[in-house]
């Protein structure tokens, strides 16, 4: 028995291809009005968080990797409107070009700074705690400002210039730019797939580094108790809390998105609008939603700074307090200027 084969018209072949891809339809609108939702709280929870870091004396190297994290963040939250708003369909054609080759890229190497810093306060407390007279990693104030200054050079620098650089290639169809991709040359994409795939590996070490640092402090302290003789397990569930909310928050906030990116980048270096197919649809909007997850991370380090550092705690307590205290006064001196006399 034989099958006969007909060649299939492509014509037939992309209108079939494409009407697959028109099956699967998500609101363009979701995305970008959930990060405008999360700008406001994002800028007071930093703004504040800037607010006490900049009144911070750098007396450690812990408040050195704080205050840059700190302003890695902010930088964060200045590009999510502009983000946002690049991202509305509406939008896009006029707002692509700087989009693409600047904005997009200030906002994805701050947050990778941000992902640095962290392994960074992870071993810089790590050092102080399992090897208190230790040197490693500076461990001195002008060695971790050195760190701090070369984390932002390389990662800007190293990745955020040449892809500014290499996003420079004109498009005569401004309705066939679905992808910051599509305006690389060769050179751009092939240093787009390479960061991505580098970066990536990046995370998944600072990842490992983070979870082994914080184990080991954990068991430090939980250690020291049981040497001292304490029973006190309020102290030692405490310590576990701490030390669980760091490495949870981390891990769910930027885990899901770095498990997407490498197949979503794959797809999408090799996407075309006459080439449409649902999985580079589908991994686009996981791709959107996990890297607005990712995002939140913004919102949660403020948070963090609270748990982690008792000078910022006391600080953002101390500074609470005196602008509670001179506008209670304010007010008292403005009702007695109204009263009659």
């Amino acid at each position: 028995m034989f099958t006969i084969i007909f060649p299939l018209d492509q014509s037939l072949y992309t209108s079939l291809n494409q009407s697959e891809c028109d099956s699967f339809t998500y609101n363009p609108y979701i995305v970008p009005t959930l990060f405008l939702l999360m700008f406001p709280i994002a800028l007071l929870l930093n703004v504040v968080a800037a607010w006490v870091s900049v009144h911070l004396k750098s007396t450690s190297t812990f408040v050195v990797y704080l205050k840059n994290l700190v302003a890695a963040d902010i930088i964060m939250t200045l590009m999510i409107p502009v983000k946002a708003v690049g991202d509305f369909p509406g939008t896009w054609e006029q707002l692509y070009g700087p989009t693409c080759r600047f904005f997009t890229v200030i906002f994805y190497n701050a947050q990778y700074t941000c992902i640095a810093l962290l392994g960074l306060i992870s071993l810089d407390r790590f050092f102080k705690i399992m090897m208190p007279q230790s040197r490693l990693l500076g461990q001195s104030l002008t060695m971790s400002k050195v760190i701090s200054a070369t984390v932002w050079l390389v990662l800007f620098g190293g990745t955020g210039l040449p892809n500014i650089l290499l996003t420079n290639k004109s498009v005569a169809n401004i309705s066939l730019i679905t992808t910051c991709v599509v305006l690389k040359g060769p050179a751009g994409v092939k240093f787009h797939e390479t960061t991505s795939l580098l970066l990536n590996i990046f995370f998944w070490l600072v990842s490992l580094v983070i979870v082994v640092c914080y184990i080991c402090i954990a068991n430090r302290v939980i250690q020291s108790y049981r040497n001292s003789g304490s029973n006190n397990s309020n102290g030692k569930q405490k310590i576990k809390l701490r030390v669980f909310l760091v490495v949870i928050v981390f891990f769910i906030s930027f885990g899901p998105y770095h498990m997407i990116r490498i197949p979503y980048t794959s797809q999408q270096v090799s996407y075309s609008k006459t080439d449409c197919s649902r999985t580079y649809e589908y991994l686009r909007l996981a791709k959107e939603l996990s890297h607005w997850l990712a995002t939140t991370n913004i919102c949660m380090d403020p948070l963090i700074y609270v748990f982690l550092c008792r000078e910022f705690k006391e600080k953002l307590m101390s500074m609470m307090k005196t602008g509670f205290i001179s506008f209670k006064g304010n007010s008292k001196q403005k009702l007695k200027d109204y009263l009659p006399h």
